[in-house]
């Protein structure tokens, strides 16, 4: 009996701030439905700009749960700019979480409107979610020989046009790191050697395909690229071997204490235009993340172990960026569910929505 008791207030931790998030997801879609009917007739610049807000709102909901509701401590190694850029973001990649951390960062520009992700082909499939995040400038991408650069070029080039601000994140070894996973690792190391490039431990060999063609569509509407490596602490075990990286549910319940995060800004005058210099310089960069993971996960020295190098700087999140977004969307939500026109309206949303959506997402890249 206490067994069971412990085992359903362990999942509660997960399953509430899930039930949260998803439950939401049909108020945020009506609200911004509306907007995007109302704006038909309104310059395109206006509409990003109100999609930008709209967007900040549940993803701060969102940052509530990771941040607040977790308590996790993050930990900035490097100074990150205070004001906004237009930017490319690239990282290591090892959890289903990553892309928090991106937003985590944003936030503290006050730029989480403008992020928007570079993601796997399949997760357009998404219900809801993988129709709004192409709406809101996201890009699905296939992955070596299926890789569409000429519509990616496309997409962000009309973004371009267009002034939208941008904070594209990018994961340049394609699928996450995961140290079980010995093939994957094993085949990625070959496939670095046979190119001529050094050998990596703890990440992956990157591609350069979408991030080549990200920076370049976008040369002159970006300022720099953010380049940011994560270890998140709890993956060493007591015998030293780093083991895998907390998911989703892992980290909303609460089994990582800190998130470490190295960031380095890079002007976009340092970056090379050839496409052969270009992967050499992303390798390269590589390359510095993996000196870094490798300190922070075998160094000898206690001062070294489970850091990175510099000073650290804990940086809490305010409930003020956070909360007032969980109440909105609450606020929208509840008085859905409470009635029953609001229920069959709020099913019609996840089901309608969700067609509407693969439809769209099945004809137009």
């Amino acid at each position: 009996m206490l067994l069971s008791l412990v085992v359903h207030t362990y999942s509660m931790r997960y399953w509430f701030p899930a039930a949260v998030m998803l439950g939401t997801a049909p108020a945020y879609f009506l609200s911004w439905s509306m907007w995007r009917v109302l704006s038909s007739l309104l310059p395109t610049r206006l509409y990003h700009r109100v999609d930008d807000y709209i967007y900040t709102v549940y993803q701060s909901m969102v940052l509530f749960f990771f941040e607040n509701y977790t308590g996790v401590e993050i930990i900035i190694y490097g100074d990150i700019p205070k004001k906004k850029e237009n930017v490319v973001y690239l990282s290591n990649h090892q959890s289903t979480a990553d892309w928090i951390i991106a937003d985590m960062l944003a936030i503290r520009q006050s730029a989480l409107g403008h992020v928007r992700y570079v993601l796997k082909d399949g997760l357009k499939w998404l219900p809801l979610y993988g129709w709004y995040f192409s709406q809101h400038g996201g890009v699905y991408v296939k992955r070596s020989a299926r890789f569409e650069e000429k519509t990616m070029r496309r997409k962000l080039l009309s973004q371009t046009k267009l002034g939208t601000p941008m904070y594209l994140v990018i994961f340049p070894e394609g699928t996450r790191y995961n140290p079980e996973y010995k093939g994957v690792i094993s085949d990625s190391q070959a496939f670095a050697a046979k190119e001529g490039f050094a050998v990596l431990k703890h990440i992956l060999t990157p591609r350069m395909k979408a991030s080549y063609v990200a920076i370049q569509s976008m040369k002159e509407h970006l300022d720099a690229v953010y380049d940011v490596t994560v270890a998140y602490e709890g993956t060493l075990t007591a015998g030293g071997q780093r083991r895998t990286a907390p998911s989703m549910p892992e980290f909303l319940c609460k089994e990582c204490p800190r998130v470490h995060i190295y960031f380095e800004r890079v002007d976009m005058r340092e970056i090379p235009q050839e496409s052969v210099f270009f992967r050499r310089w992303l390798h390269e960069r590589f390359e510095i993340k993996d000196k870094l993971l490798t300190t922070f996960y075998e160094s000898d020295e206690p001062e070294k172990k489970c850091r990175f190098p510099g000073e650290g700087r804990i940086s809490p999140l305010s409930l003020t960026k956070t909360l007032p977004s969980l109440l909105l969307l609450s606020g929208l939500t509840l008085p859905m569910l409470l009635t029953e026109p609001g229920r069959k309206l709020y099913v019609r949303t996840w089901v309608c929505g969700t067609l509407l959506g693969w439809l769209w997402v099945s004809i137009k890249p």
